[in-house]
């Protein structure tokens, strides 16, 4: 039997097909569950030893699995829509098991505790973990993903714009420090949009609503306490092209702490239209 036997479970994005494609290539056998509406079956059915569909709420089918095939390492990656969470009628229509229900019934029925990031994410590690299953980092496996420092593109921001950076900086740690988000526009030294429930994309969106003269600043950071485990920020195209389409022209990352899918597209498209990217090395 192969020793190197791991279970993926992938939501939205081509991070979770990256991971795949870098595990194969190291001669792992990889079983991955691809969250039902979110994964890219298709890429990932092609790589994968194994794919199965799986509900958001059915982390016990997932459990169940991995003990009958002997399987205790297990990863977690890709964007999950938070805010569907909190649509009417949510836990009925997404139809948990009883594992998850009575995991998740304390921040979702009761609410005796909060739906902070964080705390959901933990609270699914910890689950797993009852049951002598591991959680690893994602970024173990394919390190490469993880965004050198330095400037990425020919074009480096300008002096005014490295102001706007540090400032943004300051404020996404803060965001970041209270479990928010991870993500600030800012503009001329003022922050134009601040990330929540909405997600990464639609807080560019509003930025570029808001503040229609160009010029945008976006800085995205790791939060202070940041678990790799999960929920590391990540950009890829469609951040760019959302990112362009809202008048943008700096993308400021954390170096060593932030993932930048398809690295070589997403520096020539900046190129061509001018933005400038740059990864900022942790402050210590």
């Amino acid at each position: 039997m192969n020793e190197k036997r791991i279970c993926l479970i992938a939501a939205w994005g081509r991070y979770p097909v990256y991971v795949a494609e870098s595990l194969k290539r190291q001669g792992y056998e990889v079983h991955c569950f691809g969250v039902t509406g979110l994964a890219d079956e298709p890429a990932l059915r092609g790589i994968c030893d194994t794919y199965h569909h799986v509900g958001i709420a059915r982390t016990g089918k997932i459990i169940r699995y991995m003990r009958r095939q002997g399987i205790r390492d297990a990863i977690t990656l890709g964007k999950v829509h938070k805010s569907a969470f909190f649509q009417p009628m949510f836990i009925l229509r997404s139809l948990p098991d009883w594992t998850t229900l009575r995991a998740f019934a304390s921040h979702f029925i009761t609410r005796k505790k909060d739906c902070k990031d964080d705390t959901l994410m933990l609270c699914m590690i910890r689950l797993f973990e009852k049951f002598g299953l591991k959680f690893g980092v994602p970024t173990d496996y394919a390190p490469e993903l993880l965004v050198s420092g330095g400037v990425l593109t020919r074009r480096a921001p300008t002096e005014a714009e490295w102001r706007d950076i540090h400032y943004g900086r300051q404020v996404a740690k803060e965001l970041g420090r209270f479990d928010i988000g991870q993500t600030v526009v800012v503009a001329n030294g003022v922050v134009v949009a601040l990330e929540a429930l909405e997600g990464t994309d639609e807080c560019i969106h509003r930025a570029g609503k808001l503040y229609r003269r160009g010029g945008l600043v976006l800085v995205k950071m790791a939060k202070p306490a940041q678990d790799m485990r999960f929920d590391v920020p990540t950009i890829g195209m469609n951040t760019l092209e959302n990112f362009h389409a809202a008048g943008g022209r700096v993308i400021a990352l954390e170096a060593d702490r932030t993932i930048l899918v398809d690295q070589a597209e997403v520096v020539r498209f900046a190129d061509t239209h001018g933005i400038a990217i740059v990864a900022v090395e942790a402050e210590a």
